[in-house]
């Protein structure tokens, strides 16, 4: 569930190494070895892109980089180092997407692109996601070609 603090919308998310999820599935290591956080506070930020960890949780997750990134920010623009692709889950619903790095002063922080992805709206009455109106509530992809 979603807590609401000072007009922020926090949620509990779940955030695991993708590369130990595959190798689980694979037999390569046991499923108590895949390594995971649990975050119970987690800031939904409409204005930032993707996913943001603070560099400690990057390091416990022990994921690798993966390229730098150009970023805007209030006051002008800075470099976020990338790391491979995680498992997010967010009230039931999973995505995978590569991790930006943040200062271990910030918390985590839920970008537009993996709200796209799990099919959350904020609901800014209610301070919570919901599920996306336009699809009745339920997790849907869109598509715009015919296939």
């Amino acid at each position: 569930m979603e807590t609401s603090t000072l007009g922020k919308v926090l949620v509990k998310a779940k955030i695991e190494n993708l590369e130990d999820l595959f190798n689980a599935e694979k037999g390569l290591i046991a499923s108590d070895q895949i390594r995971s956080v649990e975050i119970d506070d987690a800031l939904i930020d409409t204005g930032a892109t993707t996913l943001l960890l603070p560099r400690r949780l990057i390091d416990a997750l022990g994921l690798h980089p993966l390229r730098l990134r150009s970023a805007r920010r209030l006051g002008g623009s800075l470099t976020i180092p990338m790391y491979r692709a995680v498992k997010l889950t967010i009230q039931g619903r999973d995505c995978a997407l590569d991790v930006g790095a943040i200062g271990d002063e910030f918390p985590v922080l839920i970008g537009q692109v993996p709200l796209e992805l799990l099919d959350w709206v904020v609901d800014l009455k209610g301070r919570r996601l919901i599920g996306n109106p336009e699809h009745g509530g339920e997790q849907m992809m869109e598509v715009f070609v015919k296939l």
